[in-house]
């Protein structure tokens, strides 16, 4: 039996028990031992977790016995054979994508792909409204609307069509200095989070919000657990129209 050495290491978040389910498929679903070069691979990926920085430093955060020990309590969710101290998050991964690889699959890359472009998240002190594809990939996607560069590209060419509005709640900056203006626009990723991460942003992909619209879209799709387009925001947020 895998032993994982140490107390105090923080919970599994869910993109990491994805990175665990995924090993766990992909074994054919069987329990690798610790010393398994793949767990191995893991254990290093989830040390580099842009999440818990300080638990990371300790030898027994993530360290394979750990991950050997999390591939047990995923075979328990599924078969009922193996460890029983499983975690509502197993569970709740398992349920959602033990029988849907492709999305597994997706969601996974996802994350491996956020873990390499992120520097350091703060641990449980998100400022942000989470997707429910989970910390990494909300923050990777933030990143991608905050690049300035896109922004200003954004706003030049809508600034050739007219005055500026929102594209959720059509207002302008009527009544504010043209200098302070812009200042009250974001750039909005259009594209569902799997699809944006295959090619580089375009300003196709992207909407300008007010920065109160820009929170609100995004706290409706954390609510939701799913994608909104405008269309829909528009309806959660304010009905038919704004």
């Amino acid at each position: 039996m895998a032993v994982t050495s140490g107390h105090g290491n923080p919970k599994w978040t869910r993109e990491e028990v994805i990175l665990a389910l995924e090993l766990y498929i992909e074994c054919g679903e069987k329990t690798p031992p610790a010393s398994d070069s793949k767990v191995k691979e893991l254990s290093d990926l989830l040390r580099s977790f842009p999440h818990h920085s300080e638990a990371a430093r300790k030898p027994s955060f993530r360290n394979p016995d750990g991950v050997a020990f999390k591939l047990q309590n995923l075979r328990q969710v599924a078969t009922g054979k193996g460890l029983g101290n499983v975690s509502k998050v197993d569970r709740t991964v398992w349920n959602e994508l033990g029988s849907e690889p492709y999305k597994l699959k997706m969601l996974a890359t996802l994350i491996k792909a956020g873990i390499n472009t992120l520097n350091e998240v703060r641990e449980n002190e998100p400022s942000y409204d989470v997707f429910a594809e989970g910390r990494v990939v909300t923050e990777t996607h933030l990143r991608r609307e905050r690049d300035p560069v896109l922004r200003a590209r954004l706003i030049e060419q809508r600034k050739k069509k007219g005055q500026l509005t929102c594209d959720l709640c059509a207002k302008g900056t009527t009544g504010i200095q043209a200098s302070f203006a812009e200042s009250t626009y974001e750039a909005h990723h259009i594209i569902p989070l799997a699809l944006g991460e295959e090619r580089s942003t375009r300003i196709a992909d992207m909407a300008l919000l007010c920065a109160c619209c820009h929170r609100l879209v995004h706290k409706a799709i954390a609510s939701e657990g799913r994608w909104i387009d405008l269309a829909e925001a528009r309806k959660f947020i304010y009905g038919e129209h704004p």
